[in-house]
């Protein structure tokens, strides 16, 4: 999910990652049970929009959707006026002891949220923003570009798709650019032949990388929309793909695997081979984000766990986070923090300090699957106390805005000081180290 003009630009997607569920620990026994159970299947694949495609979280304040969005009693957002309806209000906050919460809820009256954008082309299943650029992924396989209305800020109009028309006939005839798409059916190798699942821009943006359940991810270079690179990923549907550090683009599959790709310049081109793969895996690959921060590789899965590994570890294992009945659908990165959103109804805050991770929050209040997670600085932030605002999109219908305080107690110690009644049977979520497994 990603905000612009003052309105909420949101990936989504009408079905889950192409993954069986399983159940793990209880999180919190008390989270709403109404649930959107017509839109599972387990047969197609869908990004996170956090991989912040990957959402960048250093957006300008001066253009944060808190200011300009219907939660604050000031907008002038033309989305005020619009389908979406504000449900909840303002959370208060202990000053002594400031914990994560909820600051607001706009709910659609109609329909899934898929997209802040309509197209007749098929669903929208991933978005990047890079300048006045925006392009998204859809369904059918094409990435679609977009600008901003000069004359209307609310309105984005089309201006291209990728590969562009010029590159397609180009290519087309060159008998050697078409390669087997599937059984006795060729396609050129520049085009996805099926849905785009996640789009990633690299750290300079120069480049963009495209996921696929075409098993490929492509790299564009964002300059002149040229397609530079198809990599043959995977076994099955390549569901996340992020930039990393170092030249480093990792990738996550329905096959089970998570794998590290290395670029190398040749020329005006690129060359990614694959520098190792790090995880294998009965369960499929749902979500992957990198924070580059404390310099950790994290992968999500339909099992409800969340690997994670540690560059200044040559990347090896670092150990899993359990705090999800069911599978992971998407995660984003903010300074210290890691946010997990799941299939259960719920998010998972987790920090990482010294090399461990604690739970701060499992946030409840989605109604349905939380399918999408977008973080941005709080306009309050302050390097003494760095804040994030967290929007959650779900499939219950809703946009959720939530604060979070890096510094923040985590759940036991919460309990501790509050004196908190917890349910009979509760379980607090676990990181356990790889020497586990």
């Amino acid at each position: 999910m990603r905000y612009e003009n003052g309105g909420p630009v949101l990936v989504e997607s009408n079905s889950l990652q192409r993954s069986k569920f399983g159940n793990i620990l209880q999180t919190n026994p008390s989270m709403p049970t109404t649930s959107n159970e017509e839109d599972f299947s387990s047969h197609n694949s869908s990004s996170s929009a956090a991989s912040p495609g990957y959402c960048d979280n250093q957006m300008s304040l001066e253009g944060s959707p808190y200011n300009t969005s219907p939660w604050n009693n000031q907008s002038t957002s033309p989305y005020a006026k619009s389908p979406w309806s504000r449900t909840s209000p303002l959370t208060p906050f202990d000053e002594k002891f400031p914990t994560n919460g909820l600051i607001g809820s706009l709910v659609r009256e109609e329909g899934h949220i898929y997209s802040g954008f309509k197209s007749n082309s098929g669903l929208v299943k991933a978005i990047v923003i890079s300048g006045q650029k925006i392009f998204t992924g859809h369904q059918d396989g094409k990435i679609r570009v977009w600008k901003v209305s000069a004359k209307n800020p609310s309105v984005h109009k089309r201006v291209g798709s990728l590969p562009t028309l010029k590159d397609f006939i180009k290519s087309s005839m060159n008998p050697n650019n078409y390669v087997e798409v599937k059984r006795h059916k060729n396609g050129l190798w520049i085009k996805h032949f099926d849905a785009i699942s996640c789009l990633s821009m690299n750290e300079d943006q120069e480049l963009m990388y495209s996921a696929s359940w075409d098993k490929t991810f492509k790299v564009w270079r964002i300059s002149d929309s040229k397609c530079l690179e198809s990599i043959n990923a995977h076994d099955d549907a390549v569901n996340s793909v992020v930039a990393g550090f170092e030249g480093l683009v990792f990738t996550g599959s329905a096959d089970g695997t998570v794998k590290a790709w290395r670029r190398q310049l040749h020329g005006k081109g690129t060359k990614h081979a694959l520098d190792k793969t790090l995880l294998k895996q009965e369960c499929a690959v749902t979500a992957l984000a990198v924070s580059t921060v404390t310099s950790v590789v994290y992968c999500g899965s339909s099992d409800g766990l969340v690997n994670f590994w540690e560059r200044e570890k040559n990347l090896s294992h670092g150990g899993v986070l359990k705090g999800h009945k069911m599978a992971v659908l998407c995660l984003t990165a903010a300074g210290s923090l890691l946010i997990s959103g799941s299939a259960d109804k719920t998010i998972c805050v987790w920090r990482r300090e010294g090399g461990f991770h604690t739970c701060l929050s499992v946030l409840t209040g989605h109604n349905g699957p939380v399918k999408c997670l977008a973080v941005e600085h709080d306009p309050e932030s302050t390097p003494d106390d760095p804040r994030w605002i967290l929007y959650s999109g779900s499939l219950d219908k809703s946009v959720k805005v939530w604060r979070l305080y890096e510094q923040s107690p985590d759940l036991q110690q919460l309990a501790a000081m509050q004196q908190l009644n917890l349910p009979e049977g509760f379980i607090f979520p676990e990181c356990f180290p790889s020497t586990r497994f």
